[in-house]
């Protein structure tokens, strides 16, 4: 009853979870939960609620207060909401806890308890197309379930005091987990030797300059590569849109090169994925230039900004010269024209002493503004790295 059906899907109805913390402001946790909204609309579902709370520590056993717990409960059973999915990672006997309460009293308790990596993890492997980023995704859902296995169990609960009920029971757990981690194991496995075909096609690619397009998820990439080199990526207006690195090259005024489009970067992107995705963020550690792409419409995207650039720095990728591309001006609030932006301290980003920042550029890659002078930078940029690498071809430029 809480669904709501179309013709092509169910769209399922959830609320959303999140918690203010010394330090942290009502109106930040709401921008956070903004992202997760997001997130939920990607996974198709439909958010009717959000309960915030504020406490100086998530509590150990349930994350919310008890009298907030009763709320959220009422509210589902009244509504018929189908998920409830928190903005942090919940720990296997928080999941288990906050499971039983809030589907305690109810006839046919189905509502699913998510926490914010489970929940990228689901829009990940519903996303994965190629056999690469298929084994990536799971081995990463594989190994965020290990430790919560004992959440699947929760009915031998009910059945304390049966004669060989428990020891059967904790023998089926533990045959699971020993599956798990031979699945895991054989998965890790299946990477290498993908690993190892990736890093081939690299060095056969070696010869190429190579600029790869980074940034915050859905800050227009895909976009902004259809433009650039006319490809047909996919690019839509939900977060990871593309998981796979596409590849392709580029020619401007004889100057050739390879341009890659990569998996977005996110606020509490699960380990897991992080660990996975090594390889495919190899690209990146690997790239000549970077060129590094903000949503400037976004109102967090300073934020988005410094998490983009933690993540580089987490894979290696610091030093790599970068051209910063502010994109989606067309959608910014102030409105500013280009002479006026150049004036802001985004702009002086290229002068400010951070040496591998070469430029900063304002664009709209959706109205196909800017697209010519990022054009202008990668050949002004690409060039004297061509030239030192091809000493004797300098003349065709």
């Amino acid at each position: 009853m809480g669904s709501i059906s179309t013709k092509k899907k169910t769209i399922e109805k959830t609320v959303l979870i999140g918690l203010v913390l010394p330090g942290q402001t009502e109106e930040l946790v709401h921008e956070y939960l903004d992202e997760l909204e997001f997130l939920a609309y990607t996974a198709d579902a439909v958010t009717t609620k959000r309960f915030v709370q504020k406490l100086h520590k998530p509590n150990p056993s349930t994350f919310l207060g008890s009298g907030k717990i009763d709320e959220v409960k009422q509210y589902i059973f009244k509504e018929h909401v189908d998920m409830v999915i928190f903005d942090d990672e919940l720990s296997a006997s928080q999941l288990r806890n906050i499971e039983r309460l809030l589907n305690k009293d109810h006839d046919n308790p189905s509502c699913k308890i998510l926490d914010r990596n489970n929940l990228i993890l689901d829009i990940f492997a519903s996303r994965a197309r190629t056999s690469h980023a298929k084994t990536q995704v799971q081995l990463a859902q594989y190994q965020y379930l290990l430790p919560r296995l004992t959440r699947l169990w929760t009915h031998l609960e009910r059945q304390k005091g049966g004669i060989g009920l428990r020891g059967p029971g904790e023998t089926e757990l533990e045959t699971d987990r020993r599956i798990i981690r031979e699945k895991i194991k054989r998965l890790k496995n299946k990477l290498v030797a993908i690993d190892k075909q990736m890093v081939t096609q690299r060095k056969s690619r070696a010869s190429l300059i190579r600029v790869a397009l980074v940034g915050y998820t859905n800050a227009g990439k895909s976009t902004l590569m259809n433009r650039l080199s006319k490809a047909d990526v996919l690019a839509e207006n939900k977060l990871f849109a593309t998981l796979d690195t596409t590849v392709r090259k580029m020619t401007i005024q004889n100057l050739p090169f390879l341009l890659s489009d990569t998996v977005g970067f996110i606020r509490k992107l699960p380990h897991q994925l992080i660990e996975s995705f090594k390889s495919t963020l190899a690209e990146v550690k690997e790239a000549d230039v970077l060129v590094h792409v903000v949503d400037i419409s976004h109102p967090s995207f300073e934020e988005q900004l410094i998490i983009a650039n933690t993540t580089l720095l987490e894979i290696g990728a610091t030093q790599v010269p970068t051209i910063l591309v502010f994109n989606k001006v067309d959608q910014f609030a102030d409105k500013l024209d280009q002479k006026a932006l150049r004036k802001t301290w985004m702009a002086r980003l290229a002068t400010d002493g951070n040496s591998n920042i070469r430029a900063c550029l304002f664009i709209s890659a959706l109205q196909q503004s800017g697209p010519g002078a990022l054009k202008k930078q990668l050949y002004d940029t690409v060039k004297p790295l061509h030239i030192k690498r091809y000493p004797y071809n300098n003349l065709l430029y």
